[in-house]
């Protein structure tokens, strides 16, 4: 058994990890207008977030084909491969997972195995990189599997966005029915359901207070935990801020392993530009036997 662990380019990895752990990655449209980029290959979190200010059409996304899907799969049997792990980001903001799962059968070069992270950016890297590094060490289908699940039980998020508007656009956001009206005059504080759907549980009238919010939610979210935590802070364009939040998490928390990622053009077309997020969970380190 071989096994490839493939996702795709919204878990923002960067180009060392992808190459060190041997990780395969399909990179995601963006469309502005009838113009189609893709993540890496000609879109860059700069120039997506560049483009939101001056573009005259707002971006909206796309989901890689079962073409292209197909045409990974057999290079991977090509080179070898067994079986493959496909880790893609949330079935509830996206259709890409149910696509793969109904499209899998019918493959026949390769066995695919689809895991839903339901979650992105670093939530779903963290996954990513936990099964790779086990099929580094030979470990088989089931084992990575069962990993992931018990990664994804213990993955959560808080993130609070600068303009609800293109949550509202985009149509991510489950309960939007109690922001109509007043969007322009609020902080939301969100998150992932069980479902893997983006739900809001809080609003707040400045960027501070959400933090303070979210900062108090985590506390206690994290109080008794028995388990290594990694925290990874995200943010849309909005580093200075990011740092500011670091700073004070580090020093209130000096015993959790820290990381910092980036909400990069697939997420930014919902989220837009300021987005800041706190992703939690077990540390993926220290599920591996």
């Amino acid at each position: 058994m071989k096994i490839a662990v493939l996702t795709d380019s919204s878990a923002y990895l960067a180009d060392e990890i992808v190459e060190r752990l041997d990780i395969k990655v399909v990179n995601n449209p963006v469309l502005f207008g009838n113009r189609v980029y893709h993540e890496n290959a000609d879109l860059t979190a700069t120039q997506f977030y560049q483009l939101l200010k001056t573009e005259d059409v707002l971006p909206t996304t796309s989901q890689v084909s079962m073409g292209e899907m197909e045409e990974k799969f057999e290079a991977l049997a090509a080179e070898g491969y067994t079986d493959v792990i496909c880790i893609h980001l949330s079935s509830g903001i996206s259709g890409l997972v149910g696509n793969l799962e109904a499209f899998a059968p019918s493959v026949t070069s390769i066995n695919v195995h689809v895991f839903d992270s339901k979650i992105d950016c670093a939530g779903m890297g963290n996954m990513v990189q936990l099964a790779a590094t086990m099929a580094g060490k030979d470990k088989n289908v089931t084992e990575i599997m069962a990993k992931l699940t018990e990664l994804r039980e213990t993955t959560h998020v808080l993130f609070v966005v600068d303009d609800l508007n293109h949550l509202m656009r985009t149509g991510r956001l489950s309960n939007r029915s109690g922001f109509v009206g007043n969007i322009l005059k609020i902080k939301p504080i969100l998150t992932f359901d069980k479902e893997g759907k983006i739900i809001a549980i809080g609003k707040e009238r400045k960027m501070k207070n959400a933090y303070s919010e979210i900062k108090a939610q985590f506390a206690e979210a994290t109080r008794s935990l028995d388990y290594p935590v990694r925290i990874d802070l995200i943010d849309a364009n909005n580093p200075d801020l990011q740092a500011e939040w670091g700073q004070d998490l580090r020093t209130s928390f000096p015993d959790m392993r820290f990381e910092s990622g980036y909400i990069g053009p697939l997420v930014g077309v919902h989220t837009g530009e300021k987005c800041l997020g706190l992703i939690w969970s077990r540390n993926w380190e220290s599920l591996i036997d």
